[in-house]
């Protein structure tokens, strides 16, 4: 069973652009002129490793009378009632328009799951249409470009989120396995990667030997830990981007990137005696900023004299080093005697879990509360910042939104503080969280109308 999924939105917001990505080819007509689309159209798409039944819906208009656009807006509502995700599309460079908030009021009540997507984000100009996006109370916005293809992952992200396990009824569905956990395997050539992942399955499948470079495709591998479905991604190794000149290894470095935004888990495997050097820090920090969970692998640890001593320093370098990584899992291994396999894959269990975490609001509010009492946010220019209202907008990573006053004037020092404080309070060390801070009124109420 694939999810239907509708794409909605007013007139001229990049429905049909968005429509025609997904599928995979240019099926619907799309201009710059507003209302091209009149009819809804149904097409099966797909996104990473998901198949779903997209369906293009004509832009909604405020009209209930006998006229073409009264007609248009209730093959909207049909196309809304049939579907299982509505995909509800905002032009971030537009901003939030009146006809946005309506459309947003009438899909809070169809109580059917909606992801919020500000379309044509890219570039400074689309930043402020996403920021408004907020208000409209549908959680966290994806900044997206239909267009240029950004954004692709953060979607992907959140149409699993609502897939359906594979299988019949859902008493079937249950017993099914899930969705495996996606295991991404990074680094620079030759620092043991693909050796790994033999070690891991437990068999020759990959090439290996002493050559830098010899995996040049991302191989996907389907493989049961623990009784749990993981996918393991062994993908090429990503030199510095100077000596990245030929055309091949362009690609595969493509590849590579493509299998870091669509992972779940990035293990960054390093030759243990030249760990962290500048290239590991850089694919680290792509990680984070791609909002993926991270693992420090240090491979062929056997070949270290003074282990207790070499791991401290190793631990010292990646705290001074990547603060941003703050927590991200440290596991030596020796992958071709087999040392240390368990601590790699309790260590992706860890990452994948506070991943994927959700903490209730009451919690958070209340840890809030009395960690601003301990120490509140200081004053600027004479006036203090009150926090009012954290909530978790996410997982896959953990997103928060604090509402407070004068929130542009919130030192980044304190939001570090924040963030440190959720991690320790929570135990969700070993994934990157984002904390959003908006001003006003607590976006997230529920439309009374």
């Amino acid at each position: 069973m694939t999810i239907k999924l509708a794409i909605v939105g007013r007139p001229n917001v990049g429905k049909s652009t968005l429509f025609n990505r997904l599928a995979g080819r240019k099926l619907a007509i799309v201009d710059d002129t507003p209302g091209v689309t009149r009819d809804r159209r149904e097409a099966p798409g797909r996104l990473g490793d998901l198949d779903f039944t997209l369906i293009d819906t004509a832009g909604f208009e405020d009209a209930t009378d006998s006229s073409l656009e009264s007609r248009m807006r209730e093959q909207t509502e049909t196309a809304i009632r049939e579907a299982d995700v509505i995909l509800f599309l905002v032009d971030a460079r537009a901003g939030v328009l009146p006809l946005d908030e309506s459309f947003a009021a009438m899909l809070r009540r169809s109580n059917k799951p909606v992801i919020l997507a500000a379309n044509k984000a890219e570039g400074r100009a689309g930043v402020g249409g996403v920021n408004e996006a907020y208000a409209l109370g549908l959680g966290e916005p994806i900044a997206l470009s239909a267009e240029h293809g950004e954004g692709m992952a953060e979607l992907f992200s959140a149409i699993a989120a609502h897939a359906p396990v594979p299988g019949g009824d859902e008493e079937e569905a249950a017993n099914k396995p899930k969705r495996p956990v996606h295991i991404a395997i990074v680094g620079r050539p030759n620092a043991g990667k693909s050796t790994l992942v033999n070690a891991l399955i437990g068999e020759d499948r990959l090439l290996v030997g002493p050559e830098a470079g010899i995996t040049r495709d991302s191989i996907s591998i389907d493989w049961t830990w623990n009784g749990k479905p993981y996918r393991l991604i062994d993908t090429a190794g990503m030199r510095k981007k100077a000596k990245v000149q030929a055309k091949l290894e362009r690609m595969s470095v493509g590849e590579t990137l493509h299998a870091i935004r669509f992972a779940d888990v990035c293990v960054l495997v390093m030759d243990a005696r030249e760990a962290f050097e500048k290239q590991d820090l850089t694919i680290a920090d792509l990680v984070i900023r791609e909002g993926r969970s991270l693992v420090f692998v240090l491979a062929k640890w056997d070949q270290i004299e003074d282990s207790r001593a070499h791991f401290e320093e190793m631990k010292l370098v990646a705290r001074e080093s990547l603060p941003q990584a703050r927590g991200a899992p440290l596991v030596t291994v020796a992958a071709l005697s087999g040392v240390g396999l368990d601590r790699v894959m309790s260590a992706v269990e860890e990452a994948h879990d506070d991943w994927t975490a959700r903490i209730k609001t009451k919690d958070l509010n209340d840890w809030l509360y009395a960690t601003i009492a301990r120490h509140p946010p200081p004053a600027v220019h004479g006036k203090r910042i009150k926090p009012r209202y954290l909530t978790q907008i996410k997982a896959r990573p953990p997103t928060f939104v604090l509402i407070c006053s004068r929130a542009e004037d919130m030192p980044e020092s304190y939001k570090r503080y924040l963030v440190n404080g959720l991690r320790d309070a929570f135990d969700m060390h070993a994934a990157p969280i984002r904390l959003i801070v908006k001003a006003g009124k607590n976006p997230f109420d529920e439309d009374k109308s």
